[in-house]
């Protein structure tokens, strides 16, 4: 009697399992690919929030309190001028000012608008000798509180600290600051880029006047030239996971909106920062007065990423070594530029650790 044909679905359930699964995933990934195409972008941003001022590229917003009591001394985040805010504030459950907001804190935050060609001189003097303080000046106002923590995110932290050194009587009673970048020749290839004997800065800013935002991202981009591809790798691996692909297109989201630069920041920094590292080497003015690490005395907490390809630890590393504060630490967590404060081991690790610092010196 001839043999029956094997069924391979009963004769091997694990593999019809896996077969199924895999059949699945590529209808999922037709339809989340089709979805990538489309004009909608994803929400980002979403914690509620009033602008208190707006002033060309400067907006200050205050976040709406989500508890009924508060710590007594209110957070100042301030942005890099190159990003959005919305990098801290993605969705519900992947958002550090919603965690802040939760855990008790009154949260502001100076963000970036694009620079208008009015904009186009603007300098470091501006950024921290005008727009921080006053901002500080409106949270005051609007808290009925005189301190104020600094909270600044990568040149957001390189501005804030610039910003208390030369204002070392002023509100400010705690300075955090996360992945800020103090001894620029650790920026290898920033600092390559940027080389007098081949870019000339002057003739550059001068054509362009305000910086576009392209030229700026493609500095970002040219740290690591494999990441677009493999990261849309990634993506086409995980399409049918509706949870990577939001996170995907989320972060794809907050990347290309990179912010334009006001020329003379960018002439300044370039030529001060990455060719000179004035602020590393104590020869740094700003508004005719010498920037010294050495003054800054508040608590300092300074979270640097492991992992950092932009500001690396070592480029970090000079903060907490030269603040003259009584009160510091350094805390080096597993983690990229972004993921530090966006991803989930930030959830897990960066959150608490910032909770617990700022818990019993917000009161």
């Amino acid at each position: 009697m001839a043999s029956q044909p094997t069924d391979r679905k009963s004769a091997n359930p694990a593999l019809a399992e896996r077969l199924q699964l895999e059949v699945e995933r590529a209808v999922q990934r037709g339809l989340k690919g089709m979805e990538l195409l489309g004009v909608n972008q994803p929400a980002v941003g979403r914690t509620p929030k009033t602008t208190l001022h707006r002033r060309g590229t400067l907006e200050l917003v205050h976040y709406h309190a989500s508890v009924d009591e508060v710590y007594r001394v209110p957070i100042l985040v301030v942005m890099a001028p190159t990003n959005k805010g919305y990098i801290l504030d993605l969705a519900p459950g992947q958002s550090l000012i919603e965690f802040l907001l939760g855990s008790g804190y009154d949260v502001y935050l100076i963000d970036w608008n694009e620079p208008t060609d009015d904009e186009r001189d603007l300098k470091i003097e501006d950024y921290v000798l005008d727009f921080i303080p006053d901002c500080i000046r409106r949270v005051q106002q609007d808290s009925g509180e005189h301190d104020v923590t600094l909270l600044g995110y990568c040149a957001g932290g390189m501005l804030s600290v610039i910003h208390q050194s030369l204002h070392v009587d002023g509100p400010v009673k705690n300075l955090v600051c996360m992945t800020t970048p103090i001894d620029f020749s650790k920026m290898e290839l920033f600092r390559s880029l940027s080389d007098e004997r081949s870019f000339d800065v002057d003739r550059f800013v001068d054509g362009v006047g305000v910086v576009p935002a392209d030229f700026v991202l493609a500095g970002f981009d040219a740290l690591r030239p494999a990441s677009r591809i493999a990261g849309q790798i990634r993506l086409w691996d995980n399409l049918w996971n509706d949870r990577f692909v939001k996170g995907y297109r989320m972060m794809e989201r907050w990347g290309n909106e990179t912010l334009p630069l006001p020329g003379g920041y960018f002439r300044q920094t370039t030529k001060e920062l990455l060719q000179k590292n004035a602020l590393y080497e104590g020869t740094l003015r700003i508004g005719g007065r010498l920037v010294e690490l050495g003054k800054i005395t508040v608590p300092l907490l300074h979270i640097v990423a492991q992992y950092d390809h932009i500001v690396p630890p070592a480029c970090a590393r000079p903060l907490v070594e030269r603040a003259g504060s009584p009160d510091k630490e350094e805390v080096v967590l597993p983690g990229g530029h972004v993921s530090i404060a966006a991803g989930a081991n930030a959830i897990k690790r960066m959150w608490p650790k910032l909770n617990s610092w700022l818990e019993e010196r917000s009161i």
